[in-house]
């Protein structure tokens, strides 16, 4: 058997980063939002969200010899809000995949995430993604918008899910970078549509997708859709625990909510679509924290057997606090 490590959501924290202490708070206006910001970081989500690089090490510490590592992107905490075009940010990206390669050199393939290009902060509506981030993902950080790679009767296909799903960010992008964004998005998507049409008959894809927002796009393209049946998983990351995970298998359907600003509505507009999950057989591979209600952290193994007809093998590993 094969063995990949998958991790993801690693939101790294350099130097420049750790000196930003705060930066969430800072980006909402508002006494109350500023307490509801402060509450839901320290007792939900993460109350030190740059304190956990540590767990990297861990984590290649427990996975010394992988065939394979596949970091699902996001790499940064975003402490700007616009991804690697920001200095600190593209700072953390390169330790933190600086980390990974050091481990394990040229087995590591890596994903695009939104925080990787930059993402509204929650609360406060700040930010975006860039096109210069786009860039420094693919020169400066080495990342495939779209990958695609054979073991055996498997294919390992990776995809940049914010590109895909760009209509969700649309309201997020900066007016003069909307028409470069749908270019790229027209070249990614026939890559995509390439790399599904040469699978062969008897052929079993493992996809990689950051983002499920991604997925109901995905779903909608015919050529990725006529080959669905192929797919055995798809592992995501972006949601950071299992606990949203069926949350959001709870809520699929749900109709979209365009009034309670702008973060609501991407997320609701997902939900909208999110039956379609299902079909592509999500798989999540957790941040290494989890959130701080829960301390549900950790990552993935993928065992995988190139020659016969033996199915995926999904490990869900825990990474106590």
């Amino acid at each position: 058997m094969l063995k990949l490590l998958v991790v993801s959501d690693l939101h790294h924290a350099g130097p420049a980063e750790q000196a930003r202490r705060g930066h969430e708070a800072r980006a909402v206006r508002g006494a109350g939002l500023k307490l509801a910001t402060n509450a839901f970081r320290r007792f939900v989500w993460l109350r030190d969200p740059l304190a956990h690089n540590h767990r990297l090490g861990r984590i290649v510490a427990e996975n010394p010899a992988p065939d394979l590592v596949v970091a699902n992107g996001d790499f940064t905490v975003d402490s700007a809000f616009v991804g690697v075009s920001d200095d600190a940010a593209m700072e953390s990206s390169v330790s933190a995949l600086g980390e990974l390669r050091a481990a394990y050199g040229d087995r590591v393939h890596a994903t695009i995430g939104d925080h990787d290009l930059g993402k509204q902060s929650l609360f406060g509506g700040v930010g975006g993604p860039r096109l210069a981030s786009w860039a420094r993902c693919r020169d400066g950080l080495g990342i495939r918008p779209t990958w695609r790679m054979e073991l055996g009767r498997h294919v390992l296909i990776g995809v940049a899910s914010t590109v895909v799903a760009l209509p969700v960010f649309w309201p997020e992008l900066l007016a003069e970078e909307r028409a470069g964004w749908e270019a790229l998005r027209a070249v990614q998507m026939a890559e995509i549509r390439a790399a599904f049409a040469s699978l062969r008959p008897g052929q079993r894809v493992v996809l990689f997708v950051h983002d499920p927002s991604a997925l109901p796009f995905l779903w909608h393209d015919d050529q990725v859709r006529s080959r669905l049946g192929q797919v055995e998983h798809t592992v995501i990351g972006h949601l950071h625990t299992r606990a949203v995970l069926r949350t959001a298998r709870m809520l699929a359907g749900m109709p979209r909510v365009g009034f309670l600003g702008n973060t609501v509505r991407r997320y609701t507009a997902a939900l909208r679509e999110a039956r379609c999950w299902r079909d592509f057989k999500v798989k999540l591979c957790p941040s290494p924290t989890g959130v701080e209600l829960l301390k549900d952290g950790g990552y993935l193994r993928i065992g995988l057997d190139p020659h016969g007809d033996a199915p995926a093998c999904v490990e869900d590993v825990r990474l106590p606090w």
